[in-house]
């Protein structure tokens, strides 16, 4: 067996199996080799992946975030998803080719310490974990605001505490548990907004006892876009916090059966589904109510279905929002405990985190993630619903980081494949062009954050984080050189 193989356990009681998990014979190896995900074991099959591709980015940004986004660009949101979803299917292409080239578990955190350097592995993985964390907040407080539903005014703290549990437990069981749990949990969300968009086309058309409502609402309140160019812009920043999370599938690679075939699934159709789930979601909602009756701060999917008399809809549709939030709140649970254990195989984390247990599941990494998302509770007890845009604000910076890691090592990737002659089996389309374009958006949007209140707070945060991280991270060079010297 060769240094880019490793032999994982099957989990079917088959022989142990190599999988590639490192750099391409062809390619020269760097000081900062991509590591075999030793001690994982692949438990994920193709449509666990797929829908981890979907579910995680179908979560609290649409069923609640994009309230705010309507009242920014009111019905021209659509505009704004169609763009934003675009940037991110060329971001989710230039993940999925490095992918298929190196799949492992560290994913984007470990394709920056190998293509760009590693201070930037170790500010990318360590954001990237902190997302996870700060995300998995947010869709714990979500969950209880979501509850108010049912019942107004209820302690959100116990609803955190009780999903903290259910999720972590589910979590220490197996990989495949997570991955069926997921796979179901996503399943419903897919299923309820096909299912709303079908009942909105009955009730736009008149296909029903009812008259036909028709499309006027897309215009009659002030225009297409009431708030102009303007407002298309700056609901850009909300819109593309809702698609944040759906870079988690790279962690999963790591775990997958078959990478090359089943990565390239997940994310061929990444496009159509935006289109269709967040586009045609968010549009038969404004086709249906006027867009200046929304609440930025209730989900606009159920505000639409009880101001239209159904509430029996509108309480199934709490349920699966309510399960959106939960199924985004186990993504990050298992994507924030496998960029731990990476940070930790890299030397980046300390080595108390590099440990699998006998079912391939990063326990303990797992359990202190677990213990740092339940702060939430404390933090809703203080801040209540206004944690919430909080969060959302530290999340979109923490999420560009993210994005800019992936754009700039695919730029990387792709350059040191031309120097060796090789070629990618999985091409993200018109590179460089969409790098240069992804970069162009990432810039425009932190100028956009300057033009609204709700999310200065973060852009302030961000330069101080990344600096922060990389004073840490030379304090730690600094003490590892001179351990080597001793």
């Amino acid at each position: 067996m060769s240094i880019d193989e490793v032999q994982h356990p099957a989990t079917d009681g088959s022989p142990a199996r190599p999988v590639r998990a490192s750099l391409p014979p062809a390619l020269p190896p760097s000081d900062t080799a991509l590591l075999p995900d030793e001690g994982l074991a692949r438990g994920l099959k193709a449509r666990h992946l797929q829908m981890i591709a979907l579910g995680s980015s179908i979560g609290t940004g649409l069923f609640l975030g994009s309230g705010a986004s309507i009242q920014l660009a009111g019905p021209a949101v659509l505009l704004a998803f169609l763009l934003a979803g675009t940037i991110v299917f060329f971001i989710m292409r230039m993940l999925g080719e490095m992918a298929v080239a190196h799949p492992i578990s560290g994913s984007f955190a470990a394709y920056a310490r190998e293509y760009i350097g590693p201070a930037a592995g170790f500010v990318v993985g360590w954001n990237w974990w902190f997302t996870t964390i700060v995300v998995g907040m947010l869709e714990l407080a979500a969950a209880g605001t979501f509850m108010d539903f049912w019942f107004p005014g209820h302690p959100k703290w116990l609803t955190a505490v009780v999903c903290l549990v259910a999720i972590t437990l589910l979590n220490v069981i197996h990989v495949g548990a997570f991955g069926e749990v997921e796979f179901w949990m996503s399943a419903v969300k897919v299923v309820a907004l096909v299912a709303m968009i079908v009942l909105g086309l009955c009730l736009v058309m008149g296909l029903g006892p009812e008259p036909a409502i028709g499309f006027g609402n897309l215009w009659q309140h002030g225009g297409f876009a009431p708030t102009g160019l303007k407002g298309i812009l700056l609901s850009l920043v909300a819109v593309s916090f809702t698609f944040g999370g759906i870079v988690s599938i790279g962690t999963a690679a790591g775990e997958v059966e078959e990478p090359s075939r089943s990565i390239p699934r997940a994310i061929n159709t990444v496009l159509v589904r935006i289109i269709i789930f967040y586009v045609g979601g968010v549009g038969i909602m404004l086709l249906l109510w006027p867009w200046n009756q929304l609440d930025a701060n209730s989900s606009p999917f159920v505000r639409v279905l009880v101001g239209l008399g159904i509430g029996g809809a509108a309480t199934l549709l709490n349920i699966v929002v309510i399960a959106a939030a939960l199924s985004v709140f186990n993504t990050m649970t298992y994507s924030g405990a496998r960029m731990l254990r990476d940070l930790a195989r890299g030397g980046q984390a300390p080595d108390f985190f590099d440990h699998t247990n006998r079912r391939g599941v990063p326990l303990r990494a797992l359990l202190v993630n677990a213990a740092l998302m339940g702060l939430v509770v404390a933090l809703t007890m203080v801040f209540g619903d206004k944690l919430l845009f909080v969060l959302i604000s530290i999340i979109v910076c923490a999420e560009l980081i993210s994005w800019t890691s992936i754009v700039v090592a695919h730029l990387r990737f792709r350059s040191r494949l031309r120097q060796s002659g090789e070629g990618s089996a999985y091409r993200a389309p018109f590179s460089p062009l969409s790098n240069i374009i992804c970069l162009v958006y990432f810039a425009m949007l932190l100028v956009l954050m300057l033009f609204l209140p709700d999310y200065r707070a973060g852009l302030v945060a961000l330069p101080l984080w990344i600096l922060g991280l990389l004073v840490i991270w030379l304090g730690k060079r600094a003490r590892d050189r001179r351990a080597a010297t001793r």
